[in-house]
């Protein structure tokens, strides 16, 4: 009874750690592409750039967590941080606009220093972290995986063993928010002009900006080509009404007002 009991539990232990050959060629493509996602999150020279690549590496480790059976954290995995999270990012970035531009001056003195020397000082605590870490036997919930239980089990395991890591890293994202809105802050040095200061600005004879709109082409003339001067109402035509790259003009072989030189001709 025992050998045929160990012999069943060996059969059930292969099956689950035998990977299939879609589920191989499955990690190995999204693999590549979330390495490929997580490097543009740090080379891409935008912010709205590494804010897309972030989500869609987030949204391939949802599909890692929902092809091996975590449903719940794949779910998770979208909502909160695919959602929540990367809603938070767009918003600093609405707030401190993607056109800033970094400042080359330091201002804090040693800072690149220091901050070079605490990244080495984590890749090498991580490096080791991950070369002692053994393979021990799979420890899963005390209450079976199907209906609830497992929620139940993963939610008691955040909100006690792992509550005060859970509450940190709360911390460090709004913080790290806070820091990057102070950060990106550029005072004015100048007060924002007033609508009033914009018109007399505009109205000015010296303004290279015309102050009222431009007219549309082939307006009051007897054509709508593009490439035709506008006429004003004294009669003149508008060469603001025709692009540069068009070259049209008032003279271009269609008559003084921009029509048929032939039309007079046929009238009579």
């Amino acid at each position: 009874m025992t050998a045929a009991l160990s012999a069943t539990s060996i059969g059930l232990a292969a099956e689950l750690t035998h990977t299939s050959s879609g589920e191989a060629v499955q990690f190995w493509v999204l693999a590549v592409v979330v390495v490929l996602g997580a490097l543009g999150v740090v080379c891409s020279p935008k912010a709205v750039y590494s804010a897309l690549f972030l989500a869609m590496t987030m949204l391939i480790l949802a599909v890692f967590y929902i092809a091996q059976g975590a449903l719940f954290l794949g779910v998770v995995q979208v909502v909160v941080y695919t959602g929540a999270v990367m809603m938070l990012f767009l918003f600093v970035i609405m707030l401190i606009g993607v056109d800033s531009a970094d400042s080359l001056v330091e201002t804090i003195r040693g800072q690149r220093f220091a901050a070079v020397t605490l990244g080495l000082g984590f890749g090498i605590l991580l490096v080791a972290g991950i070369a002692h870490a053994g393979l021990a036997t799979f420890v899963g919930f005390d209450t079976e995986t199907g209906g609830n239980e497992a929620i139940v089990e993963l939610a008691q395991l955040i909100f006690s063993k792992y509550l005060w890591a859970f509450e940190l890293t709360g911390a460090l994202l709004i913080t790290a928010t806070l820091g990057a809105m102070v950060l990106a802050h550029r005072p004015r040095i100048t007060a924002r002009p007033t609508q009033r200061e914009l018109s007399i600005a505009r109205f000015r004879s010296d303004s290279p900006v015309p102050p009222t709109p431009l007219p549309s082409s082939g307006v009051f003339a007897r054509h709508n080509a593009v490439d035709v001067p506008a006429r004003l109402p004294d009669g003149t035509p508008s060469q603001l009404s025709v692009n540069k790259t068009l070259g049209g003009g008032a003279d271009d072989g269609r008559g003084e007002d921009g029509g048929s030189p032939t039309i007079e001709s046929e009238d009579q």
